[in-house]
């Protein structure tokens, strides 16, 4: 019958009295340390990384009011939230204008009237078959384009003033908090040459009438006749060069 020998091993880095007198004598080797698994590191989540202003920059206006209740424990992240939704308002305000709008007597009063406080609004008042209105809208559509926060609007004279005599035609009407600002009558307002810059400078001479949508509506009425004298040079220096380049090429 063969013999069995049993060998307890008890858990590891465990010690006995005798054991430890033994290494204290130098009979046994120094007690191995004990056995410590490595510390645990969770894969990276995105949920749960840093959430900073460039974070907050990425996310659409939905995803934003989604993050409502999630944000109502971060004072920051909140406040940012609220400043980007309004800047995302501001921005689809400004996306309203853009264009010379068609406008009957009906809509004047909730068109021009009643518009914002904070907007200018450029009435003309024409009618077709006039050479001189057909040429100042054109500058007008222009400029619309390059200020889309102020608000073009057109109107057939007669509808807006019953009466309106034709040798008064084109008529400029400049209104800002429901008040008339400005008005210019007849084509000879804008100089002998009727241009987007000419009548740019001229409705900027005394109020700061036209806006970008970059620079903020308080914007004051010497830094908007800056830019737009800027613009006119940038366009005349344009121009020359364009003329000087078609002069070489022809020769």
């Amino acid at each position: 019958m063969a013999d069995y020998h049993y060998v307890y091993k008890d858990v590891e880095g465990a010690s006995t009295q005798w054991d430890d007198i033994q290494r204290k004598l130098g009979n046994l080797p120094p007690k191995p340390p004990a056995f410590k698994p490595p510390p645990f590191e969770p894969a990276p989540d995105s949920d749960s990384a840093p959430r900073d202003k460039s974070w907050i920059n990425q996310k659409t206006e939905e995803e934003l009011e989604d993050l409502e209740d999630d944000l109502d424990d971060d004072r920051f992240l909140e406040e940012y939230r609220k400043k980007r939704l309004a800047e995302m308002r501001e921005a689809v305000k400004v996306s309203k204008y853009g264009s010379v709008v068609q406008i009957s007597g009906s809509d004047f009063v909730r068109e021009v009237s009643q518009a914002p406080q904070d907007v200018w609004v450029v009435v003309l008042l024409y009618k077709e078959g006039f050479p001189e209105c057909g040429l100042l809208l054109r500058c007008l559509e222009e400029l619309a384009v390059k200020y889309p926060a102020t608000k073009f609007v057109k109107i057939i004279s007669t509808d807006c003033i019953p009466n309106y005599p034709d040798r008064n035609l084109p008529t400029l009407l400049v209104y800002n908090s429901g008040a008339v600002k400005a008005n210019y009558v007849g084509l000879h307002s804008f100089g002998r040459r009727c241009t987007p810059e000419g009548v740019a400078l001229v409705l900027c001479q005394s109020d700061p009438v036209l806006n970008d949508g970059q620079s903020g509506s308080d914007q004051s009425q010497k830094a908007v006749l800056e830019g737009v004298r800027r613009r006119f040079i940038e366009k005349v220096v344009t121009e020359h060069e364009d003329h000087d380049d078609g002069g070489s090429s022809s020769d």
